[in-house]
């Protein structure tokens, strides 16, 4: 090869390294809906952003923001957002869905992904976590636990995960415990309300519960008011025993990162797909955790026994026969929910004693 090619390759070469090296990094814009606590939504949003940010490193740029809430407010924030040049939307809010549809449709060089929602187009995706299948494990712990053979559910809204959540819970106390008395369940009607889910379950201790199931609520106040009631709490999202020292007994712990690492490589690579990831225990996704001291050791192999059977595929929760609340047949035997059965869920399960909206 003559001297000048070998020269040119070489300059070719070095200048390809400096602009790598240089590359711009990619801009995720990341909204967060409450304040960022210890446990709960918000805090596992904000750690899913920080398994972004360790895996990719100075590849990307994340700008983050947090107790940005349904509305206005979060329409201006993603608005603000793609005109200071973000290429992808990460929206942590099942409100956040129908403004980002819109900026998506607006921008189709946009990638979005809506963590939860039902939505999609070509440039929107959405990603869901299998938290059923943690509650069942935690329900199961629930049913061998309690002694008044009550148990009590503080949930967010009425929502179709939040019933599929709450259905999976009982389900799960029902397989080791067929002896429970009503569930009983209160609406908060609000993703963050602190007053009023520890007033809540004094209400459900009040009534004789003694396992209190904290159902997305945003903040810990179910958990600690469980702990100082002397009544045993399971919680959703995250590991709450620092807050329940005594009385925690179950979490159904999510694992954002895998997932939300995905969706970023495929939209720095330019092959974001608009569809919907619905991710559970055998994709790393979902785990029970911080089981309980009470549980015997029979117990906790139990749970942990089914939960393998999930990762292998082997178990569904949702498998017939079920019956609803209202007396109905909800699941047929020998058949199991589709994922979008699932993700639109409007029965209760018989043994709940409530009711949904019409």
């Amino acid at each position: 090869m003559n001297a000048w090619i070998k020269r040119a390759v070489a300059a070719a070469a070095l200048s390809l390294a400096v602009s790598v090296a240089h590359a711009d990094p990619f801009i995720i814009g990341y909204v967060i809906p409450n304040p960022i606590g210890e446990v709960g939504w918000d805090h596992e949003l904000d750690r899913g952003r920080q398994a972004i940010v360790d895996h990719f490193g100075n590849k990307v740029e994340m700008r983050a923001v947090n107790s940005v809430g349904e509305g206005p407010d979060s329409t201006r924030v993603m608005n603000k957002m793609v005109s200071d040049g973000v290429q992808m939307l990460i929206l942590g809010s099942f409100g956040h869905m129908n403004d980002g549809l819109k900026i998506a449709k607006s921008h189709p060089k946009l990638s979005v992904l809506h963590i939860g929602g039902y939505l999609n187009d070509k440039n929107f995706a959405t990603l869901a976590l299998r938290h059923y299948e943690g509650t069942y494990l935690c329900g199961m712990a629930a049913g061998f636990t309690t002694k008044s053979e009550i148990l009590g559910v503080v949930a967010a809204f009425p929502l179709p995960e939040v019933v599929n959540m709450m259905n999976a819970f009982v389900l799960g106390a029902q397989s080791v415990n067929p002896n429970l008395k009503p569930v009983k369940v209160i609406w908060l009607n609000s993703w963050f309300d602190p007053a009023k889910e520890k007033s809540s379950a004094e209400s459900l201790a009040s009534q004789g519960a003694d396992v209190i199931f904290s159902l997305f609520p945003g903040t810990p106040s179910t958990v600690a008011a469980a702990e100082q009631l002397g009544v045993y709490v399971v919680a959703t999202d995250s590991d709450s025993t620092k807050f329940a020292p005594t009385k925690h007994l179950c979490a159904a712990q999510m694992q954002l990162g895998p997932a939300l690492i995905k969706k970023v490589q495929e939209a720095m690579d330019g092959k974001f797909q608009g569809n919907d990831t619905f991710a559970g225990v055998k994709d790393g996704a979902m785990e029970v955790a911080g089981l309980g001291k009470d549980l015997s050791e029979k117990q906790r192999a139990q749970i942990l026994e089914k939960q393998d059977e999930m990762r292998k595929g082997s178990f569904q929760p949702f498998t017939g026969p079920i019956t609803s609340n209202d007396g109905k047949i909800a699941v047929a035997s020998g058949t199991s929910l589709s994922d979008a059965e699932i993700k639109s869920m409007k029965f209760l399960v018989n043994g709940i004693d409530a009711t949904l909206p019409k």
